[in-house]
């Protein structure tokens, strides 16, 4: 038997025949790690995801925090490679944008699921993968499922709060809306932390979550804007424009509605 090594063990030679730029441009290997890192890291959050939604499923709560807590850290890191691509020039981009052709970030299979997993549901974006069946197909469970705040919510109430019945029982795939009777459950939990302990640090580490992401979002416009101002994104997307209406989602509104209550 071969000695394990530490290229065996990562797959290295795999993993870095993996980058195959189009152009003789220096930058488009960076934009091209870049982007797979990022791939690399919401691979990784989307297990830590499903394993959260399982113990909470579980009233599992503590041991859920560990994962989510990881998947705001991770969100912290793919936040600071921005400033990393942020080194390419307006004009250095421009040497080998055309290689792209229609390919966005946009497309992103599992970007868009880690979406779905935390209720930021939007089934238009199965189309950008008709061409990768078992991607499509993993979106498409995502889609279906409850997410991580339906699954708190449902936590919520098996804690006998009072959480209306269309609310636990539901049709997944459709976006979520923010409920009064929702955020006055969560206010309570708010108000007598002692008792709620557990569902009010559940909270909390959704927070991080909700919060690493308008970051994120927020790193992700001011990137566009300084390689490529208001031009058109590759992928046919309105580039910037499109990315400034995307900073206002909230995938846990009634944990955002509630402080004002408080």
């Amino acid at each position: 038997m071969t000695d394990m090594t530490y290229a065996r063990y990562l797959a290295l030679d795999t993993l870095l025949s993996a980058q195959l730029p189009q152009s003789a441009e220096d930058d488009e290997m960076l934009f091209i790690i870049i982007h797979q890192t990022k791939e690399l890291w919401l691979k990784q959050m989307i297990t830590e995801l499903k394993l959260a939604m399982e113990q909470i499923r579980e009233d599992a709560l503590v041991p859920a925090y560990k994962a989510l807590a990881r998947v705001s850290r991770i969100q912290a890191v793919m936040t600071l490679s921005w400033d990393i691509l942020s080194t390419m020039t307006p004009s250095d981009y421009t040497r080998f944008r055309g290689v792209l052709g229609p390919s966005s970030g946009f497309q992103s299979d599992q970007f868009r699921t880690a979406e779905y997993m935390l209720g930021l549901k939007d089934k238009g974006f199965l189309k950008y993968q008709d061409d990768r069946p078992e991607a499509q197909a993993s979106m498409q469970q995502a889609l279906d499922a409850p997410s991580i705040w339906d699954e708190a919510i449902r936590a919520a109430a098996r804690a006998r709060l009072d959480i209306p019945d269309d609310v636990l029982e539901r049709d997944w795939s459709q976006p979520y809306e923010a409920r009064a009777e929702v955020e006055a459950a969560f206010l309570e939990v708010y108000r007598d932390t002692e008792r709620y302990w557990e569902l009010y640090q559940l909270a909390e580490k959704l927070v991080d979550i909700d919060d690493a992401l308008a970051a994120w979002r927020h790193k992700h416009v001011l990137t566009v804007e300084r390689i490529i101002g208001g031009k058109r994104g590759t992928g046919g997307t309105a580039g910037a424009t499109y990315l400034h209406g995307t900073l206002s989602k909230r995938a846990f509104p009634e944990l955002w509605s509630l402080r004002t209550q408080l």
